[in-house]
């Protein structure tokens, strides 16, 4: 079981531009090597999390709720998030905000040995990095430039750094690269 950072950026480290759009990166289509990529990663899900921008952007890019058969996950997905969000019928969503800690072990339990993925954003990735619960990033890159919008990782992560575990190279658009994420204990401060 690991906790997986599994998503898309372009070169320059954004997720989406600055007005949220993925056009960006949905202008490639879907590679014929890239067809059994994600439902080979997505096979060994449990349990999924992501923010409230990323719910939000699943909602109105996807108008899940005009028709709620579309929602792509059948496992437990936790949605962090501090406002209200409206809910999806028939989805197995648990909405929640605070320590990510304490909700990683509810997760882990649901995934019952599948991994854990976090779908994003990046603060909330971020959020588990500090927490050590991260164990690896698998990222596509596409071949653009965005110059501003979210951040893919807003996070320095230097020591440890990532140790590269996977190059894959799909046509001439997309480097998937898969990193480990070494932790270091976490040493609470004393008083």
């Amino acid at each position: 079981m690991k906790t997986i950072y599994y998503t898309a950026s372009s070169l320059d480290g954004f997720l989406a531009d600055e007005n949220h759009s993925l056009e960006w990166l949905l202008q490639f289509g879907e590679l014929e090597s890239m067809k059994d990529h994600y439902p080979r990663f997505l096979g060994k899900v449990g349990a999924v999390a992501m923010g409230a921008s990323t719910y939000r952007w699943l909602l109105d890019h996807e108008r899940m709720l005009e028709d709620p058969s579309r929602w792509p996950y059948a496992m437990p997905t936790w949605v962090f998030s501090h406002r209200d969000l409206p809910s999806i019928p028939g989805a197995d969503l648990r909405f929640v905000q605070g320590d990510v800690a304490a909700v990683h072990a509810d997760m882990v339990r649901a995934a019952a040995g599948g991994d854990v993925w976090l779908c994003g954003g990046g603060d909330l990735i971020g959020q588990f990095h500090d927490a050590g619960l991260l164990d690896e990033i698998v990222v596509t890159f596409a071949p653009v430039t965005l110059g501003k919008g979210a951040p893919f990782l807003p996070r320095r992560i230097e020591t440890p750094a990532l140790r590269l575990v996977g190059v894959e190279k799909h046509g001439d658009v997309y480097a998937v690269l898969t990193y480990a994420v070494d932790t270091v204990p976490r040493v609470q401060p004393t008083l």
